[in-house]
Protein backbone atom coordinates (compact mmCIF):
# COMPACT_ATOMS: atom_id res chain seq x y z
CA UNK A 1 0.00 0.00 0.00
CA UNK A 2 1.26 3.48 -0.94
CA UNK A 3 1.28 6.41 1.32
CA UNK A 4 1.45 9.85 0.65
CA UNK A 5 3.38 11.71 3.42
CA UNK A 6 4.14 15.75 3.78
CA UNK A 7 6.26 17.08 6.47
CA UNK A 8 3.18 17.72 8.43
CA UNK A 9 1.89 14.42 8.65
CA UNK A 10 0.26 11.45 5.54
CA UNK A 11 -2.26 12.84 3.27
CA UNK A 12 -5.77 11.78 3.69
CA UNK A 13 -7.18 11.64 -0.04
CA UNK A 14 -4.54 12.41 -2.39
CA UNK A 15 -5.61 12.82 -6.27
CA UNK A 16 -3.16 12.68 -7.75
CA UNK A 17 -2.42 8.93 -9.62
CA UNK A 18 1.06 7.66 -11.65
CA UNK A 19 -0.59 5.98 -14.71
CA UNK A 20 0.69 3.13 -15.96
CA UNK A 21 -0.65 0.24 -18.49
CA UNK A 22 -2.54 -1.25 -15.76
CA UNK A 23 -3.94 1.90 -13.89
CA UNK A 24 -5.26 4.58 -15.36
CA UNK A 25 -6.68 8.35 -13.28
CA UNK A 26 -10.13 7.40 -12.39
CA UNK A 27 -13.15 10.30 -11.69
CA UNK A 28 -12.44 12.35 -9.24
CA UNK A 29 -8.57 11.47 -9.55
CA UNK A 30 -5.61 13.36 -11.31
CA UNK A 31 -3.12 11.33 -13.43
CA UNK A 32 0.73 11.58 -13.15
CA UNK A 33 1.73 11.17 -17.10
CA UNK A 34 5.43 10.17 -17.88
CA UNK A 35 7.55 12.66 -19.85
CA UNK A 36 7.13 11.31 -23.11
CA UNK A 37 3.51 11.50 -22.60
CA UNK A 38 3.24 15.09 -20.94
CA UNK A 39 5.42 16.62 -23.88
CA UNK A 40 2.71 15.26 -26.46
CA UNK A 41 -0.03 16.74 -24.49
CA UNK A 42 1.29 19.58 -23.80
CA UNK A 43 2.24 20.54 -27.53
CA UNK A 44 -1.42 19.62 -28.33
CA UNK A 45 -3.50 22.24 -26.03
CA UNK A 46 -2.82 24.95 -23.46
CA UNK A 47 -4.06 22.96 -20.53
CA UNK A 48 -2.41 23.39 -17.41
CA UNK A 49 -2.70 21.16 -14.25
CA UNK A 50 -0.29 18.73 -15.26
CA UNK A 51 0.94 15.87 -13.56
CA UNK A 52 4.79 14.84 -14.46
CA UNK A 53 6.76 11.55 -14.04
CA UNK A 54 10.38 11.96 -14.44
CA UNK A 55 12.18 9.04 -14.66
CA UNK A 56 16.05 8.45 -13.86
CA UNK A 57 17.57 8.92 -17.94
CA UNK A 58 14.59 12.07 -18.42
CA UNK A 59 16.34 15.55 -18.95
CA UNK A 60 14.01 17.79 -16.85
CA UNK A 61 15.59 20.72 -18.16
CA UNK A 62 12.59 19.71 -21.49
CA UNK A 63 10.06 20.90 -18.82
CA UNK A 64 11.01 24.44 -18.51
CA UNK A 65 8.59 25.99 -21.23
CA UNK A 66 5.73 23.81 -19.09
CA UNK A 67 6.50 24.71 -15.55
CA UNK A 68 3.88 27.10 -15.30
CA UNK A 69 1.30 24.70 -16.76
CA UNK A 70 2.31 21.88 -14.18
CA UNK A 71 0.88 21.13 -10.38
CA UNK A 72 3.21 18.26 -9.50
CA UNK A 73 6.50 16.56 -11.21
CA UNK A 74 7.00 13.01 -9.49
CA UNK A 75 10.69 11.81 -9.59
CA UNK A 76 11.16 8.40 -9.55
CA UNK A 77 13.67 6.75 -7.57
CA UNK A 78 13.60 3.23 -8.99
CA UNK A 79 16.22 1.70 -6.79
CA UNK A 80 17.84 3.15 -3.26
CA UNK A 81 21.32 3.24 -5.01
CA UNK A 82 19.53 5.41 -7.55
CA UNK A 83 20.21 9.10 -7.31
CA UNK A 84 19.49 10.84 -10.51
CA UNK A 85 16.01 12.07 -8.73
CA UNK A 86 17.87 14.17 -6.19
CA UNK A 87 19.85 15.89 -9.02
CA UNK A 88 15.67 16.41 -10.84
CA UNK A 89 14.40 17.92 -7.81
CA UNK A 90 17.64 20.04 -7.25
CA UNK A 91 17.42 20.98 -10.94
CA UNK A 92 13.80 22.34 -10.33
CA UNK A 93 13.95 24.31 -7.29
CA UNK A 94 16.94 25.87 -7.70
CA UNK A 95 17.68 26.35 -11.75
CA UNK A 96 14.48 26.40 -12.76
CA UNK A 97 12.61 27.70 -10.09
CA UNK A 98 9.97 25.60 -10.03
CA UNK A 99 7.25 26.22 -7.11
CA UNK A 100 4.86 23.23 -7.49
CA UNK A 101 4.73 20.32 -5.81
CA UNK A 102 7.84 17.58 -6.42
CA UNK A 103 6.88 14.26 -4.81
CA UNK A 104 9.43 10.68 -4.91
CA UNK A 105 8.14 7.98 -6.04
CA UNK A 106 8.70 4.76 -5.87
CA UNK A 107 11.89 3.26 -3.28
CA UNK A 108 11.62 5.56 -0.36
CA UNK A 109 13.57 4.74 2.32
CA UNK A 110 13.40 6.32 5.64
CA UNK A 111 16.97 7.41 6.01
CA UNK A 112 16.62 9.31 2.41
CA UNK A 113 14.11 11.46 3.35
CA UNK A 114 15.36 14.06 5.10
CA UNK A 115 18.41 14.82 1.85
CA UNK A 116 15.26 14.50 -0.12
CA UNK A 117 13.58 17.43 1.62
CA UNK A 118 16.89 19.37 1.60
CA UNK A 119 16.76 19.15 -2.68
CA UNK A 120 13.59 20.11 -2.91
CA UNK A 121 11.17 17.29 -2.80
CA UNK A 122 8.00 18.24 -0.77
CA UNK A 123 5.86 14.95 -1.01
CA UNK A 124 6.70 11.21 -0.58
CA UNK A 125 4.73 8.02 -2.06
CA UNK A 126 5.67 5.70 0.67
CA UNK A 127 5.59 2.24 0.49
CA UNK A 128 8.54 0.70 2.80
CA UNK A 129 7.32 -1.09 5.78
CA UNK A 130 9.91 0.25 7.82
CA UNK A 131 9.73 4.14 6.73
CA UNK A 132 5.74 4.17 6.81
CA UNK A 133 6.12 2.91 11.03
CA UNK A 134 8.98 5.29 11.32
CA UNK A 135 6.87 8.48 9.87
CA UNK A 136 3.72 7.17 11.70
CA UNK A 137 5.94 7.54 15.05
CA UNK A 138 7.30 10.62 13.93
CA UNK A 139 11.07 9.42 13.97
CA UNK A 140 12.23 11.59 10.90
CA UNK A 141 16.54 10.73 11.01
CA UNK A 142 18.79 13.94 10.21
CA UNK A 143 21.46 15.87 10.82
CA UNK A 144 20.75 19.73 12.13
CA UNK A 145 24.19 21.17 10.42
CA UNK A 146 25.06 20.98 6.63
CA UNK A 147 27.71 22.62 4.84
CA UNK A 148 26.23 22.37 0.89
CA UNK A 149 23.40 24.40 -0.23
CA UNK A 150 19.98 23.09 -0.60
CA UNK A 151 16.99 23.67 -1.79
CA UNK A 152 15.06 24.65 1.50
CA UNK A 153 15.88 26.58 4.41
CA UNK A 154 17.17 25.02 7.06
CA UNK A 155 19.58 26.88 9.07
CA UNK A 156 19.62 30.64 10.15
CA UNK A 157 21.20 33.01 7.90
CA UNK A 158 25.28 33.30 8.43
CA UNK A 159 25.50 29.75 8.35
CA UNK A 160 27.73 28.01 5.60
CA UNK A 161 25.31 27.40 3.29
CA UNK A 162 24.56 31.13 3.09
CA UNK A 163 27.87 32.27 2.56
CA UNK A 164 28.58 29.45 -0.65
CA UNK A 165 25.09 30.17 -2.55
CA UNK A 166 25.47 33.87 -2.80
Amino acid sequence: MTRIWKTDGFVAADPWVVETDERKAGEGERAVLPMKEFLVKAEESNEGGFGVLIAPADDVKTLQPYLDRIDLVAVAFPAFNDGRAFSHASLLRDRLGFSGEVRAVGDVLIDQIPLMLRTGISSFAVTNATALKRLEEGRLPGIDQHYQPAATENCPAGGYSWRRRA
